[in-house]
């Protein structure tokens, strides 16, 4: 975990002990294959930033409760499983460096795990009947699938404007971020305008994050290591978007073509660069991320200067500066 997260955490560091406790009991089974993969996937364990943001906008709206605890882990599980779903739909061998579980035990097995997961997510709420919880994740949940389904629809054809990006980036990204940040503050029964002003905050940080994953996505120049993922499965994201919006006519029938045949390629990898950079896509991907960063940061306005919401300020600007 890097130094920053660290400090951001440092707060509230025994309440995300106790959050973690939490997580880890309620993946444990008395089925033997079961409880291995699952051991393994804690092994996996990624940042963690979506229940640190469950339990920060809590303490910044309120007292931290039992309920914080689980709404945190209602929405880890539910991120996990659907990591494990995606890994299965890409056919990705490698999650966080390791292999992945469908890599090493198959689809089907990968496809139970991600379903055993979402049921114990939803199990943690149905037992202690925080049902509210429960809504605002089901609407996550249902939001995800949505912008997943939509982008593969416009991936055959190509055809993507801006505002159905939003539209994709807000249900598929967006959305678990900005339900992490409502149940925050539901778990301490904070008030119907504050439970909002958190979804929006989250919604508008969770915008800014995935325009991020857009630019780590594409050039190392930009903000890190390069990997193309996007271009080999016809993702038309941000930067690309924009370019091809300002590009001559000849130019973009020339990008879509390469894009539409020849999308594994390195050479139209580093062509597609070369066109988003002269069409100025990744400065103005860079000006609306910070836009949308800002809007976020606007949301926290209301409160007052303490602890916690230094470290939501910090763990939004880390989405938008970190460099994988």
């Amino acid at each position: 975990m890097s130094a920053q997260l660290t400090k951001i955490k440092s707060p509230i560091i025994k309440e995300f002990q106790e959050f973690n406790s939490f997580f880890y009991d309620s993946m444990k089974s008395k089925v033997s294959l079961l409880d291995t993969i699952l051991k393994y996937v804690v092994k996996q364990k990624g940042k963690q930033v979506r229940p640190l943001f469950v339990i920060l906008t809590a303490a910044l709206n309120g007292q931290i409760t039992l309920k914080t605890y689980r709404g945190a882990t209602l929405v880890e599980l539910l991120h996990t499983a659907t990591l494990i779903h995606d890994d299965v739909v890409d056919d990705s061998m490698e999650r966080r460096g390791l292999f992945s579980i469908n890599a090493l035990w198959k689809n089907k097995i990968s496809v139970l795990i991600g379903d055993y997961l979402l049921s114990r997510g939803m199990l943690v709420a149905l037992n202690n009947k925080d049902y509210d919880l429960l809504e605002i994740t089901s609407e996550a949940v249902k939001l995800m699938s949505e912008g997943e389904l939509l982008q593969i629809e416009k991936a055959r054809t190509l055809d993507i404007k801006e505002e159905v990006y939003f539209e994709i980036i807000r249900m598929k990204t967006a959305s678990l971020i900005a339900s992490s940040c409502a149940i925050g503050a539901a778990s301490v029964n904070a008030s119907q305008e504050q439970q909002i002003r958190m979804k929006e905050f989250g919604e508008y940080t969770g915008i800014a994050f995935q325009i991020k994953d857009d630019l780590l996505d594409f050039s190392k120049d930009i903000t890190g290591k390069p990997k193309g993922t996007d271009l080999k499965e016809k993702k038309l994201t941000l930067p690309l978007i924009y370019a091809l919006k300002n590009a001559k006519k000849p130019d973009r029938k020339h990008i879509i073509n390469l894009i539409s045949k020849h999308n594994k390629r390195i050479n139209t990898y580093k062509e597609v660069i070369q066109f988003i950079k002269q069409n100025k896509g990744f400065e103005y991907a860079i000006q609306l991320m910070e836009d949308y960063r800002d809007k976020a940061l606007e949301k926290l306005n209301m409160y007052p200067e303490n602890d916690f919401k230094k470290s939501l300020t910090e763990l939004v600007n880390y989405t938008v500066n970190r460099k994988k």
